[in-house]
């Protein structure tokens, strides 16, 4: 497969230049080194992820006939540390965004189109990579507390983090997409996890909320994806490539079908309690 080929020619990141962004001196770095040695050493993020399914699964038998761990004060730090890095990465990445959408025909340039990448959205972009892997770690925190794991959890955890990886070097522009509204999403769900854990009142209709924002979010995917479909079957040039188009049209596919099934088991199909804990 052309996106998993480790030997595949990457195609160069077009800079800005002049740059309209200006990125801070921690996030000038060598960028292509790390982009080369990603592309080269993806099959890493496979070897993680069947580390990840012994742990979680051999945690859950080893935890059986074990007393559940608190760690509510642990959880708390984990949760903050991981929103305020999606609102950081969100703050940084998103005026390129903006930027693209604002110019002449600007939503076909944000899909399609390599010609504006500044420095600070492919440095937080690569953080946004890594962060996939540190968010394995909120399994960590299921199993300890014995609570049910679903498949939905384990799934999405770790096919966004092998999607990340193989797809990070080759930066096709809609990636920007992906990366701004996930940041945007996980900003408010880990800041939600947070108050949970400071016992913050917290609505039913505010849980409701973020997850119809998580399925937009896998709406927004496949429609990104759906409209490069559409610009490809007329001939017209789009830089996606048709391995990349049909994965995320599965990937995001399946996401949409676990949280609709989530939300209406939760929502729907529960009857709401009383008074949220």
């Amino acid at each position: 497969m052309d996106l998993f080929n480790s030997n595949r020619k990457l195609e160069p990141w077009p800079y800005a230049n002049p740059p309209t962004i200006s990125a801070f001196q921690f996030e000038r770095w060598n960028a292509h080194k790390w982009r080369r040695w990603m592309s080269k050493n993806w099959p890493l993020s496979i070897v993680a992820t069947c580390i990840y399914l012994l742990l979680i699964f051999g945690g859950q038998r080893f935890m059986k006939n074990r007393q559940a761990f608190n760690l509510k004060s642990t959880m708390i730090v984990w949760n903050f540390l991981l929103a305020s890095f999606s609102t950081c990465g969100f703050i940084r990445t998103f005026p390129e965004l903006y930027q693209v959408l604002s110019g002449p025909n600007g939503f076909h340039r944000s899909v399609c189109v390599r010609d504006t990448l500044h420095e600070s959205s492919i440095f937080w972009a690569w953080l946004f990579t890594w962060s996939k892997l540190f968010e394995l770690g909120d399994t960590a925190f299921i199993v300890l507390r014995k609570k049910p794991l679903t498949f939905l959890h384990w799934y999405h955890h770790i096919t966004v983090f092998v999607f990340c990886w193989a797809s990070y070097a080759h930066w096709e522009p809609i990636l920007r997409w992906f990366g701004v509204v996930n940041m945007f999403v996980h900003s408010l769900m880990y800041t939600y996890y947070m108050l949970k854990g400071l016992n913050v009142p917290v609505p039913r209709s505010l849980s409701i909320c973020l997850t119809s924002l998580q399925m937009s979010q896998m709406v927004c995917g496949i429609f990104v994806n759906a409209y490069a479909v559409y610009v490809k079957s007329k001939d017209e040039p789009c830089a996606r490539s048709e391995e990349g188009i049909n994965l995320h049209l599965l990937m995001y596919g399946s996401y949409l079908i676990l949280f609709a099934n989530y939300f209406y088991r939760a929502y729907i199909l529960k009857k709401p309690r009383k008074k949220e804990l």
